[in-house]
């Protein structure tokens, strides 16, 4: 490699490795896209719920523990209360949650869309002979990561649905398990007032947690 080539080589990480370690950081709030559907009966209070399960949320137990332990805050915030027995709520609730990652390759308006070494792969070293002798791309840009979840609320006597409401953030770097609760919180701040759908929510999150 010419001493140029080793010069970019030696810039181009650099840069990468200072914007991995950014995406690290910690942050101070989460804004989210909320949309909340359906009419909350007037007058009527949240009330005791029990926590219902699809075929294949019930296939996943120990998943939708976690997922369930996350919704309790922001449901507890709104007024609900979980039952102790089943047979005592009114109402049932459906937690859920999706991920999506995309990769991302790297654009720069010097280097172009695959870096300082040329089109490479995702996710490691790719070489070959190209114009300038050899060509390396080393794809370290964290990710496009879009996580939902979604609430739906029933009443239980009859199963109307009584409120809908999903929480999608956006963001680049890993997917975070921690960021669940903030995302329900989110989806819930309005319960039960209707408002624009979809809307930015911002959520703070706590020191301990960034």
């Amino acid at each position: 490699m010419t001493g140029l080539n080793t010069r970019r080589a030696g810039l181009g990480l650099s840069l990468l490795l200072t914007a991995w370690l950014a995406g690290c950081a910690g942050v101070s709030a989460i804004t989210s896209q909320v949309s909340s559907y359906g009419q909350w009966p007037a007058g009527r209070q949240p009330g005791l719920y029990t926590f219902e399960r699809l075929p294949s949320q019930q296939s996943r137990g120990e998943w939708q523990d976690k997922l369930e332990a996350a919704a309790q805050p922001a449901l507890a915030a709104a007024g609900f209360e979980l039952a102790k027995e089943a047979g005592q709520a009114d109402l049932t609730v459906q937690v859920a949650s999706q991920v999506q990652t995309d990769p991302r390759p790297r654009y720069d308006p010097f280097w172009g869309p695959y870096g300082p070494w040329g089109r490479g792969g995702v996710g490691g070293w790719w070489g070959g002979r190209g114009r300038g002798g050899l060509s390396m791309s080393f794809a370290v840009e964290p990710p496009h990561v879009q996580t939902q979840v979604d609430v739906l609320i029933r009443d239980r006597r009859n199963n109307q649905v009584l409120y809908e409401t999903h929480a999608k953030l956006d963001h680049v770097g890993a997917a975070d398990d921690r960021l669940l609760p903030y995302l329900f919180e989110a989806a819930l701040k309005d319960f039960p007032h209707q408002a624009v759908s979809p809307r930015a929510v911002t959520i703070e999150i706590p020191p301990e947690d960034r």
